[in-house]
């Protein structure tokens, strides 16, 4: 492919062994020895690149370069100087060149910036195919040989990486090889949590960080060492969908990164109560039940984590104990009261928040055409979330955080599963409604798609009754009820959910960011 280069310098005439050398390497190269007859021919006709020098008599280049923009936005500018000045440089980066070069300059040395400019994407793309290809058996390897959550964390981090850059520089064909190594990769899992969460949950030593140890072991530490912690819990939100918003963090944070495992169900009510209480399920329900609501309104169950929050912060000891406080945020206008309620919580030791939105925009979605038309599948709703947070108040906060003395925990309650298949379940009417896990009395489903928890009690869940049991669903796997079954299928076939035993959903990111200011 030959590239169509414009250089910009009044001295074109003696660059002209230049000029050929690059021509002998596919680059069609256009001289002009000024800034307007640039412009003029920049009006007329495409180029793919632009070399500008920055000394020229009348238009200098920092001004060429000014009106360039304003003509095409996006076409790569490398500035060529005499001067490697500051105050210049920071201009000329402040104009929005793309790279620069100090004479003299030697043809090669042009050369090596075009490519970094115009083949760059190219040559990425295939070193990430290549680079995939070699470590495809080995991951293959990784995912049968598994055999602890160290092992897990490991895969599942590679995982996502590879199907980021392969979505971003590779072919739809290598994204859905990857696709079906994620879907091996969760085949196995799930017989790895059917083997050890009872363990787990009976305080094993090779269990993961689970929801319950969560503040106990990373969070407290960081409010006794710290004058202020601020700890937000971005609900639903997926390892995948933190890497998307994690480069607008990382040049305002020093970024510390780890893992822990969401409990099952994988879903609000028993996850998130559990990182605020560290307490199981079954310890709520059974010592406050006044804080775990009878019946099938499971939305209730999460209206007293601030209260979880302060039995846990008592029960440590804590020097927050007396002096933090808890929001939910749901909506615009209350991100917008908590924004202004960060500047006058200085001297708060644990601030505790919780934002909603990706978990409402993950269910909406079910719902609404419009939501489905811009996240028809995983990728697009990556690109969603970070949208969203890029023009959040959220993010406005945290960039308030950056330039004050104080430490942020960044993390989630549990991720979601884009699921593909319907399996049938027959149960009782007053059998909960979720399509990732139910529990209720006599549940007939197919347990090699599902986790069926026959004594919840030894999974640390509470029961209503002695026949009550819980099924988990694993891999990509919602349940439906025979009644109606086609319509339902289709329903919730495609869509976010979660509670149940998958990698996306039970590999949460956790994040200490320190302010680099």
């Amino acid at each position: 492919m030959a590239f169509s280069i414009l250089w910009v310098d009044d001295n074109i005439d003696q660059l002209r062994s230049h000029v050929v050398y690059l021509g002998e390497r596919g680059y069609e190269v256009t001289g002009v020895t000024n800034g307007r007859d640039a412009l003029a021919l920049l009006a007329e006709q495409p180029f793919d690149a632009i070399l500008l020098d920055e000394m020229m008599p009348g238009m200098g280049g920092l001004e060429t370069l000014e009106e360039i923009k304003k003509l095409q936005q996006h076409i790569p500018v490398i500035m060529i100087t005499k001067s490697e000045a500051e105050d210049l440089m920071s201009r000329a980066i402040g104009k929005r060149i793309d790279d620069y070069l100090v004479k003299p300059v030697s043809p090669l040395q042009i050369l090596s910036a075009l490519t970094r400019q115009l083949e760059a994407r190219q040559l990425t793309s295939q070193q990430v195919t290549r680079d995939y290809l070699s470590h495809f058996a080995q991951a293959s390897q990784r995912i049968g040989s598994a055999n602890s959550p160290a092992d897990w964390e490991g895969i599942y981090a590679d995982l996502v990486t590879w199907g980021m850059d392969l979505f971003q520089y590779s072919d739809r064909g290598l994204l859905e090889t990857q696709g079906e190594q994620m879907a091996a990769a969760n085949l196995a899992l799930s017989r790895y949590v059917r083997d050890r969460y009872q363990d787990w949950v009976q305080g094993a030593d090779d269990a993961p960080v689970l929801s319950t140890a969560v503040y106990r072991k990373w969070i407290e530490p960081e409010v006794q060492a710290n004058e202020q912690v601020v700890w937000i819990v971005i609900d639903c939100m997926r390892l995948d969908q933190w890497r998307m918003i994690e480069p607008l963090l990382e040049p305002l944070f020093h970024l510390d990164r780890r893992h822990y495992w969401s409990l099952l169900p994988s879903a609000t009510p028993y996850a998130r109560n559990a990182l605020f209480s560290g307490l199981y399920p079954l310890e709520i329900a059974r010592d406050y039940p006044q804080w775990w609501t009878a019946g099938h309104d499971e939305g209730s169950r999460n209206a007293f984590e601030g209260e979880l929050l302060g039995l846990q912060l008592e029960q440590l000891d804590s020097p927050a104990a007396k002096s933090y406080k808890y929001f939910k945020v749901t909506d615009a206008r209350e991100t917008d009261q908590l924004r202004k309620l960060y500047g006058s919580l200085g001297d708060i030791r644990l601030i505790a928040s919780v934002y909603n939105f990706l978990d409402i925009m993950a269910h909406g979605r079910s719902q609404s055409q419009i939501l489905k038309e811009l996240a028809p599948d995983e990728a697009a709703f990556r690109s969603l979330m970070r949208s969203w947070f890029e023009h959040s108040a959220l993010f406005e906060v945290l960039k308030q955080m950056a330039r004050r003395s104080v430490t942020v925990v960044l993390t989630t309650d549990h991720g979601s599963m884009f699921c593909r298949r319907a399996t049938q379940i027959r149960a009782n009417r007053d059998t909960s409604k979720n399509v990732r896990y139910k529990f209720g009395d006599n549940l007939s489903v197919d347990d090699k798609k599902v986790f069926l928890m026959k004594d919840p009690q030894q999974y640390q869940l509470p029961a209503r009754s002695a026949i009550e049991n819980y099924v988990i669903t694993t891999e990509n796997y919602y349940l439906v009820y025979p009644t109606n079954y086609h319509e339902y299928e289709r329903l919730y076939r495609d869509s976010f959910q979660h509670g149940g035993i998958s990698l996306e959903e039970m590999i949460c990111p956790f994040v200490v960011m320190r302010p680099r200011s």
